[in-house]
């Protein structure tokens, strides 16, 4: 079958007819180097797709324009093989061929693999799941990140995540969180004699009233599935409640939960949040008149990526 790219397709049993000819077309598996040392195809040779050196790789396999090469990834779903023609089409290659089912298509035909695990070539990387345990955060691996806005622009900078756990228990999730807010830091501001006088401002009971309640705590209250997430998106919900200014408020956002590979687990989320909530009313026009340029806006924007041990 001809692409629309002009790269052909080919089936599985194509393929190992294929590969049984002399000479045979060369075998490019476009993963990953360390899962092509897993398991590949017989025969096949590694030019991962996903770096930025994947045109050199190509070239170390081959020079020869004319060469008819049959790329292959992961299957149904997964993109990798029809982008590395595309690139190899760009490059002046002239007989690519794309076997669309890759290894899943392989392996449910009951052809053999090779590699170091010739038994795991399985299916779509597994979701995160939460084992039972108690989780202490690192809050030197952590980062708290605020964004807040106005009619001339906007100021970003951090706040100290003071410590906190999360504890699993038979699937239920549950924690809390401390933030300092005496470590209100601002960014965008470096250098200029402005950056004390916001931090001062951020510090007074205009805003977050720092020597009154110089700690924010988030509580967790649940962590919900959501359904047919991908490892690159957000996976759970987490819903909770923020004390701030002494005044707690419920507060729900997606989140990104996924393993590290040194160990541990990482939780990444980005929301808004309305600052008037928590009694911050400074500079809202829904409080306030004919505030000229001490307008502020309302929403206060937060990223968030808590770093746990396992």
């Amino acid at each position: 079958m001809n692409h629309a790219n002009t790269f052909s397709t080919v089936s599985a049993e194509t393929l190992k007819a294929s590969l049984e000819k002399t000479p045979a077309a060369v075998l490019i598996d476009v993963l990953p180097g360390d899962h092509f040392r897993a398991v590949h195809l017989p025969g096949a040779v590694n030019a991962c797709v996903y770096e930025v050196t994947f045109p050199q790789q190509i070239e170390a396999i081959t020079r020869d324009l004319d060469a008819s090469v049959v790329l292959y990834g992961a299957g149904a779903g997964s993109l990798d093989a029809a982008v590395a023609a595309e690139k190899m089409l760009r490059m002046g290659y002239r007989r690519v061929a794309v076997f669309e089912g890759g290894l899943a298509a392989w392996t449910a035909a009951g052809h053999p693999l090779e590699g170091e695990q010739p038994d795991s070539a399985g299916g779509p990387e597994p979701a995160f799941l939460f084992e039972d345990g108690t989780y202490p955060v690192v809050p030197e691996a952590s980062l708290i990140q605020w964004t807040g806005r106005n009619a001339n622009g906007r100021h970003y900078g951090t706040v100290s995540l003071a410590g906190g756990s999360a504890r699993v228990e038979g699937g239920e999730v549950t924690g809390a969180f401390e933030v300092d807010m005496t470590g209100i830091r601002n960014i965008d501001l470096k250098g200029d004699a402005l950056k004390p006088v916001l931090i001062d401002h951020l510090n007074s009971d205009d805003f977050f009233f720092v020597k009154r309640f110089p700690t924010a705590v988030f509580t967790l209250r649940a962590v919900i599935p959501l359904d047919d997430a991908t490892p690159t998106a957000a996976n759970y919900e987490i819903t909770g409640n923020l004390t701030l200014r002494g005044i707690s408020r419920s507060i729900r956002f997606p989140a990104t939960v996924n393993r590290l590979a040194d160990g541990g687990f990482a939780a990444e989320a980005h929301f808004d949040i309305d600052r008037t909530r928590w009694g911050v009313i400074y500079g809202s026009a829904r409080f306030f008149r004919h505030l000229g340029m001490h307008q502020v806006y309302d929403v206060i924007s937060i990223e968030v990526r808590l770093v746990f041990q396992d």
